[in-house]
């Protein structure tokens, strides 16, 4: 049994890791990678000497995809949790403290918003139950759509997009509702009267599970282990170029004939590979639009005078370069013990690849001047290093959940077949590793 894995990202590796599971050792499990290097966009390197995600460097610890996959690797030893500090927001200006009570930065109160936005904007959010909500069952708009028309545009500007652009390098103009904030869609469509009580009733309960996890030495050890325990024969430097057809199977070039594939590839990828085999699924994924964006991670020296934040966001409108700063050695208790203070700047909002030209000197030129902007700080990088991610992040636009239904229905005869990725179901870590769970289950269901 021959089973060919297309993309070498965390889906991808997750999908041979349960299909060795599921199909045991006499399985042909083989991963390629147009990349020269597997990870996708989750990269970890050494900066000072030790590790540091250029990439995602959190996940949603509430999820219990990467702790039991921890568990299951015998890493479980690496998961760390942050600091509990909480963020910034640099609006006008100055900074400020990131509104709490918020669902992805929609108030459930105008309280929350005091001192972001102006008096206008406090009293309109105050007044926004008493106001008829016209909200069709299953409707999707976009984020800043439904925001700016309940809330204001300034709410969308200072709250809502510096917490989705960090998620999807998008703003709330580029990402629907309904993909990306389920909860909230979902009260709506219970027949909330408000957006207010909307988003008091998507919010979480209270928990004392930590929001968020990470790995001690970086996703590198978990792409390791995965990449161990899953025994597959890995081939980067390898992009599939064709698929077909082949009797009960299926033709990948250049790999040859294989029982199944496995297609944990972004979502123009996808696209290209179903074109011959699936042309109407092939023009659902080639709709789904990418974003762009760009990491400088630095080293300063450890007596360097940041805030005692996690990090600081960056509102829309800022004549700054960077849209948002994560400052590692506040934010993670295990990066502030090392000798030197640690800093990620992230570049890039979706519909912008300038950033993509610019020379590694100017990204961290731009870094350094726009993090003493913010910070006040003497910013004198110790060492940097400049990560591009050309359309890393998918964008989840209004429709998108539609559109993945429709994908699903376009590809479910396709016997042996599967798609994983960030493109379907979330676009963090936890999101892709339940889609490569998922796809490993369809093709051990369509082989049995």
């Amino acid at each position: 049994m021959r089973i060919a894995i297309v993309g070498g990202g965390i889906s991808g590796l997750v999908t041979a890791y349960r299909l060795r599971q599921s199909l045991g050792a006499s399985a042909d499990l083989i991963l390629i990678d147009q990349r020269d290097r597997l990870g996708g966009i989750l990269h970890t390197t050494d900066i000072e000497g030790d590790p540091v995600d250029l990439g995602a460097e959190a996940f949603v610890g509430r999820r219990p995809e990467i702790p039991a996959l921890m568990r299951e690797l015998g890493i479980e030893d690496q998961l760390v949790h942050p600091a509990g500090k909480r963020p910034l927001v640099w609006s006008g200006g100055t900074a400020h403290p990131l509104p709490g009570n918020t669902l992805m930065g929609i108030p459930a109160s105008s309280e929350s918003l005091a001192g972001l936005v102006d008096a206008e904007t406090i009293a309109r959010v105050a007044a926004e139950p008493s106001r008829p909500l016209n909200w069709g069952r299953g409707a999707d708009i976009s984020v800043g759509a439904l925001v700016a028309d309940r809330f204001g545009e300034q709410v969308v500007r200072r709250s809502v997009d510096p917490l989705l652009g960090g998620v999807y390098a998008g703003t709330a103009d580029s990402i629907g509702v309904r993909a990306a904030l389920p909860t909230l869609a979902a009260a709506l469509d219970a027949g909330a009267q408000s957006l207010t009580q909307a988003v008091r009733e998507a919010l979480p309960p209270p928990s004392t599970t930590p929001v968020f996890g990470g790995i001690r030495d970086g996703y590198r050890a978990l792409l390791d282990a995965l990449e161990v325990a899953a025994d597959v024969k890995v081939e980067t430097g390898t992009a599939a170029t064709r698929l077909t057809r082949a009797g009960a199977g299926w033709l990948l070039d250049p790999i040859g004939e294989v029982d199944a594939v496995v297609l944990a590839t972004p979502a123009p990828v996808t696209a290209a590979l179903l074109r011959d085999i699936a042309p109407d699924a092939a023009e659902i994924a080639s709709g789904i639009q990418l974003a762009s964006s760009a990491v400088v991670a630095m080293a300063l020296p450890a007596a360097t005078e940041l805030p005692d934040n996690s990090g600081i966001l960056v509102a829309t409108g800022e004549p700054l370069r960077a849209k948002a700063f994560t400052l590692s050695s506040r934010k993670w208790p295990h990066l502030a013990a090392r000798d030197v203070a640690l800093v990620r700047a992230s570049f890039g909002r979706f519909g912008d690849d300038s950033l993509l030209a610019w020379q590694d000197a100017e990204l961290i030129q731009a870094a350094v001047d726009d993090l003493t902007t913010v910070t006040g700080a003497n910013i004198r990088p110790l060492s940097a290093v400049v990560q591009r991610w050309r359309g890393g992040l998918p964008q989840y636009a209004p429709g998108h959940t539609a559109r993945i239904a429709d994908l699903r229905s376009a590809t479910a005869d396709l016997a042996g077949l599967a798609l994983a990725g960030a493109y379907l179901d979330g676009v963090g870590v936890p999101a892709c590793a339940a889609s490569g769970t998922a796809a490993a289950a369809r093709i051990h269901a369509s082989l049995a």
